[in-house]
């Protein structure tokens, strides 16, 4: 079973982002990052990636990881806050009671592409 399914398919991926994108919105680390996006259309990005990133269906038609995020780099993204992104990430996860272990696996997910984001890696 993948990872996708672990976590409930795509009405449990749809709440979970939904919820750590409010959470995002609120945090002061990283919420500057978000004042010019279209919240809407970057969720709906995000439950795409998940669902690919996790296992599920692969309906993600976005940009390279790398790419989406130089923008981003420029504003001067960086570990600082990848750290506080997955951090959310993870709190939003154990609200959802996700297990831990479960928990552990999204954060690898999130650690394999955190060079790419902060264009360390293509």
């Amino acid at each position: 079973m993948s990872l996708y399914e672990d976590l409930g398919g795509a009405k449990a991926l749809d709440a979970v982002v939904d919820a750590f994108y409010q959470k995002v919105l609120a945090d002061d680390r990283v919420n500057g990052f978000f004042d010019s996006t279209d919240m809407e259309r970057q969720a709906k990005k995000q439950k795409a990636f998940l669902a690919f990133a996790f296992g599920g269906p692969n309906n993600y038609t976005g940009k390279k990881m790398s790419d989406a995020h130089a923008h981003l780099v420029a504003r001067g993204l960086n570990d600082s806050h990848v750290d506080a992104i997955v951090e959310i990430l993870g709190a939003t996860l154990v609200e959802f009671d996700v297990p831990e272990a479960k928990i552990k696996e999204v954060a690898a997910v999130a650690e394999s592409v955190r060079d790419q984001v902060l264009g360390r890696a293509q």
